[in-house]
């Protein structure tokens, strides 16, 4: 009996052999060879897949790591092209900083002219002549001009600006917190400030003008007015002519007290000073009499300025060449005033002050308001000491007038 059987071998083939008793050992060894051969195949076949996979695999995990690496390349040209942004950002804002440092402190500074300005003038007029000194009057208020208009002002007063801000934002609370301040700091001054400060005339007074005891009373009488409160620095409570009787009236005549006062104090100083050197010994001036300088420029005689030979300022240029300084050196100040706290700002130079006291590198370079108590108790020194100056100055003006001679002689004289 014969029949046949259908093989299916690796690969898919399909082998048809036919099937009998007597061929079933060769039939077996058939089949038996065709399996191995498959099976070989089936490993080469794995094999070459298994390396296509590897190599497959390297080069994606070559991509990836040149991606990585490029991703890696382009963060540190990333940080380096920002860090080095960031320096010449860091770098131009101290240059700013710096450049603001010596406008403040330097060209838009009165501390700055009374002493390394005057040796800068000598310098000048003794190399140039005293005709620099109409020069070196202009200077200030040209540099200061020129640089407003430039770039560099641009960025300086981008700087005011955010000095502003800050200032305003900081945990003082600007001007209105630093007010505040300067509000509390005042009762701990009583003998300055409220109702239980010193008048102009003495306490026991104040009954017989008010018609009676109580200090509500005195404020109600014509010798002490009630507008005067005891919140301004030195108020006496002294108006008889109600000449401060409404705010904006109050407000000119403080600002004008305390400029009539700080002039008067220099010009004590400016009197007095040079006849006490010549006097002393201490230096040889060819005319220590204040007055007594004037008539020897009317004169043509030229005055050696601080006794420096040559250094005349502008003696030599006449009394035309000296109102023509006086007019130029004090015209930039006086408009800056008249502009008020923000006229500095297009050159970089924020003032954390109010009119009157100005504050900041130019007005307070030792940083004396930083204080509140300290601050309160100064400005009714300066009023004080500024009302004696300007009193001191009406008595130097009648004693030159009646002896003919300085004050400090009268003063020598009398004792």
């Amino acid at each position: 009996m014969t029949s046949s059987f259908t093989v299916l071998v690796g690969g898919g083939a399909v082998l048809s052999a036919p099937f009998s008793s007597s061929s079933s050992s060769s039939s077996s060894k058939s089949v038996r060879l065709s399996t191995r051969a498959t099976t070989r195949e089936r490993g080469r076949t794995r094999r070459r897949l298994n390396k296509i996979r590897l190599v497959a695999d390297s080069k994606k995990n070559d991509g990836e790591e040149e991606e990585t690496d490029f991703e890696s390349k382009k963060d540190a040209w990333s940080s380096s092209s920002s860090s080095s942004s960031k320096a010449k950002d860091d770098d131009d804002t101290i240059g700013q900083q710096q450049q603001q440092f010596i406008i403040e402190n330097v060209v838009s500074s009165p501390l700055f002219y009374v002493t390394f300005g005057v040796a800068l003038g000598v310098v000048l007029v003794q190399k140039f002549g005293s005709n620099a000194s109409l020069l070196f009057s202009a200077l200030p208020v040209v540099l200061l001009t020129c640089v407003s208009k430039s770039d560099l002002g641009d960025g300086l007063r981008e700087q005011a600006r955010k000095a502003k801000e800050a200032d305003e934002g900081g945990t003082e609370g600007g001007r209105e917190g630093r007010e505040r301040m300067r509000a509390l700091a005042k009762a701990k001054f009583p003998m300055y400030f409220g109702k239980e400060r010193g008048r102009w005339m003495p306490r026991k007074s104040v009954s017989f003008f008010s018609g009676g005891d109580s200090d509500d009373d005195a404020s109600s009488s014509f010798m002490f007015p009630s507008y005067l409160d005891g919140t301004l620095a030195g108020d006496a409570q002294f108006d008889p002519l109600r000449l401060s009787d409404t705010e904006e009236k109050r407000r000119r005549n403080v600002e004008l007290e305390l400029l009539h006062g700080r002039w008067a104090m220099l010009a004590v100083v400016g009197v007095c000073v040079p006849e006490i050197l010549s006097r002393s010994g201490a230096l040889e001036l060819s005319e220590p009499i204040w007055w007594k300088i004037g008539e020897k420029v009317l004169e043509g005689i030229d005055v050696n300025y601080l006794g420096i030979e040559g250094f005349h300022i502008a003696g030599a240029s006449g009394i035309i060449g000296i109102a023509f300084c006086q007019a130029v050196l004090m015209g930039g100040p006086e408009y800056a005033r008249y502009v008020g706290i923000e006229s500095l700002e297009p050159v970089g130079v924020y003032l954390p002050g109010d009119t009157n006291y100005p504050g900041g590198g130019p007005f307070d370079p030792f940083n004396l308001s930083a204080d509140a108590e300290r601050d309160v108790e100064l400005r009714v020194s300066e009023v004080k000491h500024g009302r004696l100056a300007m009193i001191a100055m009406l008595g130097v003006f009648a004693q030159a007038f009646v002896t003919r001679e300085g004050p400090v002689a009268n003063v020598l004289e009398f004792f």
